[in-house]
């Protein structure tokens, strides 16, 4: 009985210290996965044949390069993409009071004398000027949390080379303990090697359900497609609900735009192709066993950081899950809890 209270008075003091530690934790977990994605991107550099003439830490100072680069590019576009928008709501608003007005009358309703009433408590409801100054607030956290993500990474690329000497140290460096270290060092490369595979194959894949996203939303002529191309990639990183949220901005961005629903059908459709055709078909090959965890376990990690973190929590539950189990998958001790953690018991 006092074990279990323990134990329980420790579960709840951890969930407050990740809590009230958010600001801390979202930046360097997110600096985290980031590095096993561009470690394994330097390996992967290995194989062109160029650039696999450099040494490692050439290839890593050039990953981490692109990387910057990459995040300096992603909060122009933000930025960029806001200012469109606010420069076209009032068309937007238009388009919409067009739509609403043209199908009511196709309905037969406009001269029911509660459509007035019912117009004025749904789309005159909306100010989306009202909108700006929260998204001005969180564009400055958005780019804080960037800086901070891209330092928390350069310091932990470094520190990548030195782990092995710290670990042989840290276990007292005598003849007796490097066998100890020997193993400790075995264990903690295949651990890097499977999340490092999980992370970065997660990315590509993303990457190019963004890429199909984005040639399909230039075709159809959606607006700012490039940013929802992106907001696309970074939301599959949620399972189940990630692609469906990441759909549904730019259906209703057609609406605004063009004003019909059959425009809005077109891009659900096919948005909706793309992300079956990368869902079922092309990641479950390029995974493979990287990725094996239990559905009730993604829905429990999702409903777990989702509480605690909000938005950022679900972007970084399941990959910190999928991590999670394969390190306890290479601890014997803790095998058992990656096999009930997993999809099929093969871990």
């Amino acid at each position: 009985m006092r074990n279990a209270t323990f134990g329980l008075a420790l579960t709840l003091m951890i969930g407050w210290l990740i809590w009230i530690g958010k600001p801390v934790l979202i930046p360097v977990l997110a600096a985290a996965i980031s590095v096993y994605v561009l470690s394994t991107a330097a390996e992967s550099m290995q194989r062109l044949p160029l650039l696999g003439r450099l040494p490692a830490w050439a290839r890593r100072v050039l990953i981490l390069i692109a990387f910057v680069l990459g995040v300096v590019l992603l909060f122009v576009l933000v930025i960029n993409n806001l200012t469109q928008v606010v420069a076209a709501l009032g068309r937007y608003e238009a388009n919409l009071q067009t739509l609403v007005t043209r199908n009511a009358s196709m309905l037969g309703i406009e001269d029911e004398p509660t459509w007035a009433n019912i117009r004025r408590a749904t789309l005159d409801q909306f100010n989306f000027g009202s909108w700006i100054a929260p998204a001005l607030i969180s564009l400055r956290g958005f780019g804080s949390t960037l800086f901070l993500v891209v330092l928390y990474a350069s310091f932990f690329m470094a520190e990548r080379g030195m782990i092995a000497r710290k670990v042989v140290t840290a276990l007292g460096g005598e003849e007796g303990n490097r066998e100890a270290g020997t193993r400790a060092l075995s264990m903690l490369a295949r651990i890097n090697e499977r999340i490092g595979e999980y992370l970065f194959v997660k990315t590509v894949v993303n990457l190019i359900l963004g890429a199909i996203s984005f040639l399909i939303m230039l075709a159809l002529g959606i607006e700012f497609a490039l940013f929802w191309a992106v907001l696309i990639a970074f939301l599959n990183y949620i399972p189940y609900i990630g692609s469906l949220i990441g759909v549904i901005f730019p259906v209703l961005l057609s609406l605004a735009q063009f004003g019909t629903l059959g425009m809005a059908g077109v891009v659900l459709i096919s948005l909706t192709a793309a992300q079956v055709l990368v869902g079922a078909y092309l990641e479950p090959r390029m995974m493979g066993r990287a990725f094996n965890l239990s559905p009730l376990a993604v829905l429990l990690a999702l409903a777990f950081w989702s509480a605690l973190w909000g938005l950022p929590g679900a972007l970084l539950a399941v990959p910190m899950t999928a991590s999670l189990v394969l390190v306890l998958a290479e601890i014997q001790a803790t095998r058992p809890v990656a096999i009930l953690l997993s999809a099929n018991g093969k871990v």
